[in-house]
């Protein structure tokens, strides 16, 4: 056989070969482009225009997770009997990225019947076609075709300023509510409270080998802006009372922090009783120094003057260390007493104490006594020394 007949030569084999690939790309972007997309036309119909029903299927698609994608609504549809061009009915996908259209629906369009589709050529990057003109942003509400007329000329005047009826409100903005308590959730001023704190229960031991037990103790009762205040202090020595000072007051509230405290000293102990008015103020410093500080006018022209400072550092959430200082001071000399005018003593303590709970806390400390002028006299006189330092241990409980 010759095989000559069958032989074909190189240039017409590029040419055969030249023309299939020209053939199959528009087919292959053409597939590319349509993957994933969801058509709602059926296949075999793209001859007849879509039916209403179907048209009306594509409303509500919402459009705004499709960043940067400007689809406007489509205009009326092409009538079936004029064909369209080659050109957009080959090229309309042509040069579109393919895998940015995957998963997009297409139910979210309507089509409006008023108006005829206005074409234009679309030549943007890489997408070469044709796709429907934008229109204005009125032109696409839905609310596009709503007659305002009847709303022309409306008066707004009444609903500008004016003035309210004269029963539009309560006098005192209650509208008819009135205050009344909720049981466990009472949060008024007048609740009455009432506390007993020792805050010294200790016994002594000094440098000179004496021995004395102590007492610091008030408690209060009353409502947040007045009280009752009862204050005690005193020491006992080889079985006896030594001095006792205490206080009956009434506390009122005059800030947050600060009290006047206004009522009646009386002094036991060693020598005649005295009774005194006492006039001070107590409440929380700058810096946290809880301060007492009370004058007090007795009987044939005595006078005298008080000050405290006390402090509280939490070393831990249970170890606290508290400093105290405190100062006497009189106008005149009282030798039935031992007490002499001017500066008559000072006290500064430390003690440190773990509070086993809040309410209860036993301590040790360290106190130094100093008796000053006419004072530190009229101990020496008695065979006592002017100064001790005492080592102290003691409670410390309130309830």
């Amino acid at each position: 056989m010759n095989t000559s007949a069958f032989a074909v030569s190189p240039s017409v084999r590029t040419v055969v070969i030249g023309c299939g690939l020209v053939l199959a790309f528009p087919a292959t972007a053409q597939q590319d482009a349509m993957q994933g997309m969801q058509m709602s036309q059926p296949a075999g119909s793209s001859s007849t225009p879509a039916p209403a029903s179907s048209a009306r299927v594509m409303q509500g698609m919402d459009m705004s997770t499709m960043h940067g994608l400007h689809m406007p609504s489509p205009q009326k549809s092409r009538p079936a009997s004029a064909p369209a061009s080659a050109s957009s009915s080959g090229h309309s996908m042509h040069g579109t990225e393919g895998p940015s259209m995957q998963g997009m629906a297409m139910h979210g369009t309507q089509s409006n019947p008023s108006r005829s589709a206005k074409i234009q050529h679309l030549r943007s990057g890489n997408m070469i076609g044709t796709r429907p003109k934008p229109i204005g942003l009125a032109e696409g509400m839905h609310m596009q075709d709503m007659n305002t007329s009847s709303m022309e000329g409306m008066e707004m005047s009444s609903m500008q300023g004016g003035k309210a009826p004269p029963d539009a409100r309560s006098p005192d903005y209650s509208d008819g509510y009135r205050h009344t308590d909720m049981q466990g959730m009472a949060m008024s001023d007048h609740a009455k409270i009432g506390m007993l704190l020792i805050d010294q229960l200790e016994y002594a031991h000094d440098n000179h080998g004496n021995n004395a037990g102590f007492l610091d103790a008030q408690a209060w009762y009353g409502e947040d802006f007045n009280k009752l205040w009862l204050k005690v202090e005193g020491e006992s020595a080889d079985g006896k009372l030594e001095d006792l000072r205490t206080e009956v007051l009434w506390d009122h509230a005059i800030s947050s922090y600060w009290g006047t405290q206004l009522g009646v000293r009386q002094d036991f102990g060693e020598g005649p009783e005295r009774t005194w008015a006492a006039f001070g103020v107590q409440g929380l410093a700058p810096y946290w120094f809880d301060t007492e500080a009370t004058l007090y006018v007795g009987q044939q022209g005595r006078t005298a003057a008080r000050v405290q400072f006390e402090y509280e550092e939490l070393l831990t959430q249970r170890l606290v260390l508290q400093p105290k200082f405190e100062v006497n001071f009189y106008g005149k000399d009282d030798p039935q007493r031992g007490i002499g005018s001017g500066l008559s003593d000072a006290e500064l303590g430390v003690r440190l104490r773990y509070e086993i709970r809040r309410e209860f806390a036993p301590y040790i400390g360290v106190v130094w006594r100093q008796r000053f002028g006419r004072t530190a006299d009229f101990a020496r006189a008695k065979g006592e020394s002017a100064d001790e330092l005492q080592f102290v241990a003691g409670l410390r409980f309130w309830f």
